[in-house]
């Protein structure tokens, strides 16, 4: 196999679904350690800061799903499963953005542009 640009865009999304799962560990550590102290099952649902924590380590591992099936699109050469992959991660990354605006969603809109630059043969 011939790795190229398109692989390395496919992979960052893949990169940024474990380094969301990683930021989310050290940031929500205590949330989650107290959850799983607990016992794990229905110790999220009171607790705001760990549904908080539940759902942003929960979300890295949606981006690592986005990025594995984008690699395997890329590998196969799949443009059109790309260009849906990039428009997903577009729309959810300018919703971000807009509630968010002083957050990363910035990387991850660079990224799906990137990715609509693949699908299209751009790149």
């Amino acid at each position: 196999r011939t790795y190229n640009m398109s692989h390395t865009i496919a992979w960052s999304l893949f990169i940024l679904g474990i380094a969301h799962i990683a930021y989310g560990l050290l940031k929500f550590k205590k949330p989650l350690s107290d959850a799983l102290s607990e016992g794990f099952y229905n110790r999220f649902e009171p607790f705001d800061d760990r549904k908080l924590a539940f759902w942003f380590v929960l979300f890295g591992l949606m981006l690592m799903l986005a990025g594995h099936a984008a690699i395997h699109a890329v590998t196969v050469n799949d443009l059109n499963i790309v260009k849906i992959i990039s428009y997903y991660a577009g729309v959810i990354s300018l919703i971000g953005l807009i509630a968010f605006p002083r957050s990363p969603f910035s990387v991850s809109i660079v990224i799906a542009i990137l990715l609509i630059a693949v699908g299209y043969g751009f790149i």
